[in-house]
């Protein structure tokens, strides 16, 4: 069964990482007109009629230019500008999580190049002083880099996080069930699947299984991998698991969850089928891959 969360990730780029400090092969690149360049202003992109723009070097404005690397006979790059572009112009900018529905049906494949894009650009809006001595970084390495008069050399960050599907019951069985949850702001009938930050110190399947006790009291034992997508929003790479509870009494926290439940197969098909329970997006977010994986086939109906 092929998810659909790796439709996103299917078409990954070179990095051209040896590239990133060598002017003159970044200005020859940049001088191919057939060099594709993402506007990004601040941390936000502008689709244009439903889809992602891309334009020649030609025609992008002044600004950070950020190499992204080469993909399909041609190099790609961002250019970063003041957020004060897309605050002059409200509404037709968006930051990724509004660009998702447009990447998952991008003819071009271009989702992991927007990924690069805006994580990068996630990183350089919030990272603006040195952790160590206070002073004002310096961008560097084709966007990559970020250093102080003293020469302390910032690199992108990466949180991990987990995302899980959990169940109990013997497997494949009709008595089988996932346990999903619901945000307190979500709207009436959204449920997904639990998920949270790792912990310094802390191995991925432990903080699955810290993530579900704490927001459901339904404790965990045995954990499987499933698979990973990156999620830079701003800064986080999803690990997804399917987790096997040893207890199933849930005790919602109200802290980040309004609502948790157990599911049938039977249940879920019922409810997705008259709307009455909505699931992650199709094509976007692992989450959905979760929980038709463990379903065992496609349901109906998305947020």
């Amino acid at each position: 069964m092929t998810f659909q969360h790796e439709r996103l990730i299917a078409h990954p780029h070179d990095r051209s990482g040896v590239h990133r400090a060598d002017d003159a092969w970044l200005a020859e690149h940049w001088a191919d007109p057939e060099a594709r360049v993402l506007v990004v202003s601040g941390t936000r992109i502008k689709p244009v009629d439903g889809a992602i723009e891309w334009v020649s070097p030609a025609d992008a404005p002044d600004g950070l230019r950020v190499l992204l690397g080469e993909h399909d006979g041609h190099t790609w790059f961002a250019v970063i500008v003041d957020a004060e572009v897309s605050r002059a112009e409200q509404g037709s900018w968006t930051p990724l999580r509004g660009a998702l529905p447009f990447l998952a049906d991008d003819a071009l494949a271009s989702a992991p190049l927007v990924f690069h894009a805006l994580g990068l650009a996630e990183w350089l809006w919030v990272t603006r002083y040195c952790p160590r001595c206070g002073e004002p970084l310096s961008p560097r390495s084709a966007g990559h880099e970020l250093a102080c008069v003293n020469e302390h050399v910032q690199f992108p960050r990466t949180d991990p996080a987990v995302i899980m599907v959990v169940t109990s019951g013997e497997p494949g069985s009709e008595d089988e069930r996932c346990l999903l949850g619901r945000g307190a702001t979500w709207p009436e009938g959204r449920y997904s699947t639990l998920a949270g930050f790792c912990e310094p110190g802390e191995s991925l399947e432990d903080a699955v299984r810290r993530e579900v006790a704490e927001e459901t009291g339904v404790r965990v034992g045995e954990v499987e991998y499933f698979g990973n997508q990156p999620w830079p929003l701003p800064a986080s790479l999803m690990l997804g698991f399917v987790g096997r509870a040893v207890s199933t009494e849930i005790e919602v926290d109200h802290h980040e969850l309004e609502d948790a439940r157990w599911f049938t197969r039977a249940e879920m098909k019922e409810l997705a089928e008259a709307g009455t329970i909505l699931l992650p997006r199709r094509g976007v977010s692992i989450s959905r891959s979760l929980v038709e994986h463990w379903y065992g086939g496609e349901l109906p109906g998305s947020w």
